[in-house]
């Protein structure tokens, strides 16, 4: 947990952000810390998705800013994100299902040499890539009954974990997970949720988006809710609060 001398790994200030006609997000900010998951909350249209794209890079503000380790950023595309070491799961995955996990991983990253040369004419270092991917697997206690087959062999919890493990091997700040139970049985679901513990565990912050609450309360250190485009409450989520939470996420009286 953050102390309240701590620098935010990740801030958001004053965010603005307009499509034509409908003000999509209106004066928002959060903060999110190393070594904690901040849970991002609201309803449909509440503007959560238009807040990750701005925080991934996918859309740029018109007021406000973004600043890293307390330092202003410029996010104008999904690359300068991840530069910037931010990596976003995306509830579809953006897995390859032809490829294996190691290919997956570093699909667009490969390591290859020599390095004097535009990356699609080196030589890949196939052998590194594995080990590297092996070891990410490893050490987030990942099970893969078959580490060289095609994703789209894999079960959904397996899918979902090696999105996770993707992102973790690039993000250097901040992962944010958007739904990353959805349509995942219980069994697969608890494994999931292990991975993101052991995310926070490892230092990283974590942006947690999703609609089941138990999720919420088991794994989140913060909750900061968004309505129609403002932020209308920030708390600790407990058992004891559910109920304030789902207030504020529907906008009814506590």
């Amino acid at each position: 947990m953050n102390s309240p001398a701590a620098v935010p790994v990740l801030a958001v200030r004053g965010a603005q952000k307009y499509f034509g006609a409908i003000h999509a997000l209106k004066d928002v900010g959060l903060e999110a810390y190393k070594g904690e998951v901040l849970a991002l909350l609201g309803d449909n249209g509440a503007g959560k998705s238009t807040l990750v794209k701005c925080i991934c890079g996918i859309h740029a503000l018109d007021e406000g800013e973004i600043l890293i380790d307390g330092e202003p950023v410029a996010l104008r595309s999904a690359a300068a994100a991840r530069v910037a070491g931010i990596e976003t799961v995306y509830q579809d995955l953006a897995l390859f299902d032809n490829l294996s996990p190691t290919q997956n991983f570093f699909c667009g990253r490969e390591i290859g040499f020599p390095a004097w040369l535009p990356l699609p004419l080196r030589f890949l270092k196939s052998a590194e890539m594995d080990r590297s991917a092996a070891a990410v697997i490893q050490r987030l206690k990942v099970n893969l009954p078959k580490f060289d087959a095609p994703v789209a062999l894999m079960s959904g919890g397996q899918r979902q974990a090696i999105a996770v493990a993707r992102a973790t091997v690039f993000a250097r700040k901040v992962v944010i997970l958007d739904e990353p139970t959805a349509a995942l049985g219980l069994r697969e679901s608890r494994k999931v949720l292990d991975l993101i513990k052991q995310l926070r565990a490892e230092g990283n912050a974590v942006i947690l988006i999703t609609h089941n609450m138990e999720h919420v309360v088991e794994l989140a250190d913060r909750a900061v809710v968004l309505r129609q485009g403002r932020k209308v409450g920030e708390l600790k989520p407990d058992s004891s609060n559910q109920r304030e939470l789902i207030s504020m996420i529907v906008g009814a009286e506590p």
